[in-house]
């Protein structure tokens, strides 16, 4: 199995956060926002695509793995237990598995990334997905787009499981 990556923009500005999927081989990106469009520059859905695709990488948007309004909502409040189970009730409906099987197909033929807001992988849906998809958590490598060239020479390892709270990469 590819491994599965998984990064937020919170933080970093577009160059770096290109750089950093570049840097580790991403092929393809897929947007897991609800909505895709960001007040922060370059990573609205239609420029961010376009910015990938000059570097050589794909864009998708599943928008049926976005978190609903009531758990992004319960996130910002810091109500995090709240989160993950309207998250969880979400990924049974047949939009989100839908967006599952998709997202399934993509990875094993292309090295993936899974892209959302937060920076910190332990309290983003990002990581829900990336499980739901795997079953196994070391499968999965959360990457951190606000440190250009962290992961140039460093080899890849093995990520963790969202259930255990403890990021791979810090």
């Amino acid at each position: 199995m590819r491994t599965i990556f998984t990064i937020g923009y919170e933080g970093t500005d577009i160059d770096r956060f290109v750089a950093t999927l570049l840097d580790v081989g991403v092929e393809v990106l897929v947007d897991v926002r609800a909505v895709s469009v960001s007040r922060k520059k370059g990573f609205s859905k239609n420029g961010l695509r376009a910015r990938l695709e000059a570097e050589g990488i794909g864009y998708v948007h599943l928008r049926g793995l976005g978190d609903p309004k009531p758990g992004r909502e319960a996130a910002r409040a810091g109500r995090y237990d709240d989160f993950r189970t309207i998250y969880g009730q979400h990924l049974i409906s047949r939009e989100a598995q839908d967006a599952l099987a998709q997202l399934g197909t993509l990875t094993q033929e292309q090295t993936a990334c899974l892209m959302c807001f937060e920076r910190d992988p332990t309290v983003c849906h990002r990581s829900i997905v990336a499980l739901a998809i795997t079953e196994q958590p070391g499968a999965v490598f959360d990457l951190y787009g606000d440190v250009p060239d962290r992961y140039r020479n460093a080899p890849i390892r093995t990520g963790y499981d969202p259930r255990q709270g403890a990021p791979a990469a810090e």
